[in-house]
């Protein structure tokens, strides 16, 4: 007798932990009811690639010849010494390009698409859209594309001039690091990877260019040197003749920390390609670039 209750007692033991798993599925099906008088996150929501919006319009902001400080005191040593640095005129694209620029001239001229490899592919499907930065291009890449709209790659100090401004802030914004005012590593920001360009309206410089600080890092013309800063060249420098590795400008939507500072330099082979990675352009003097979409050094025209 004891032990027919003693199996019978076993026997809903095991039919009740069976039964655990099924109450937990019931339960899980169920969510509490959201009280309106909590605070809501604020957090954008991530925004999907589009292929049915306007693309951007091409712009180029004109910058006036004259000193800007290059380099500081607190970075590492390839961004000192600080001092000042002439440029004569130039102007510069606005945004970074887009899908759509790039797509235009791969169809013009059959040159090789922005694309990863194959293992990669799955990527484009979150940075594909119309005004998201091109990437996944080279330096040659980039200089090419740049070459076909009449343009160049900025140099390097040209580059920092445009972001920076002319009162040596380490941000587009300021002095003051600040986690969500550019799409970078840090950044709870809803994208999962490259924003529309210009999105983030802090991330702006004194002259009106944008993403300096954030979406992708931005290939320039220069030639890499640890201490080209270092040369007593002050007017219009354009860094060494040759090289292994070219200037990388800007922080990307993977940057964190200093990396993320105007004046921050980094350094890749010129035939590497990244999702990362991406570019603008730029043309020498201003006068011409009334014809290709700039305006004056703190506004613009559409071309």
């Amino acid at each position: 007798m004891l032990e027919t209750k003693f199996k019978i007692a076993f026997l809903l033991v095991v039919l009740f932990m069976a039964s655990l798993p099924v109450i937990g599925i019931f339960q899980g099906t169920s969510r509490p009811p959201v009280d309106p008088t909590l605070p809501q996150s604020t957090e954008p929501a991530a925004q999907p690639a589009s292929t049915n919006e306007a693309p951007v319009a091409e712009e180029m902001i004109a910058i006036a010849a004259g000193s800007f400080t290059r380099g500081t005191t607190v970075g590492g040593y390839d961004e000192q010494p600080e001092r000042p640095i002439h440029l004569d005129a130039f102007s510069i694209d606005r945004y970074e390009a887009t899908n759509h620029q790039y797509r235009a001239f791969v169809a013009a001229t059959g040159h090789r698409k922005a694309a990863p490899p194959s293992r990669y592919a799955k990527n484009m499907s979150r940075m594909g859209g119309v005004n998201q930065p091109v990437a996944y291009v080279s330096w040659e890449d980039a200089e090419a594309y740049c070459r076909w709209k009449g343009k160049r790659l900025p140099t390097e100090a040209e580059w920092e001039k445009a972001m920076r401004g002319l009162d040596g802030r380490l941000w587009p914004w300021g002095n003051d690091q600040n986690p969500m005012a550019s799409n970078w590593g840090a950044a709870k920001d809803g994208y999962e990877a490259t924003a529309p360009v210009g999105a983030f309206k802090r991330d702006v410089s004194p002259f009106g260019v944008a993403d300096g600080a954030g979406n992708v890092m931005e290939w320039v013309a220069d030639w890499y040197a640890e201490d080209a800063y270092r040369e007593p060249v002050d007017k219009n420098p354009k860094g060494p003749d040759h090289g292994v590795y070219r200037v990388m400008r800007g922080g990307g939507y993977t940057t964190s920390g200093s990396d993320v500072r105007i004046t921050s330099r980094s350094k890749m082979v010129p035939d590497f390609r990244d999702e990362t990675i991406g570019f603008r352009c730029a043309i020498s003097g201003v006068e011409d670039a009334e014809e290709r979409g700039a305006g004056g050094a703190t506004g613009a025209r559409k071309s």
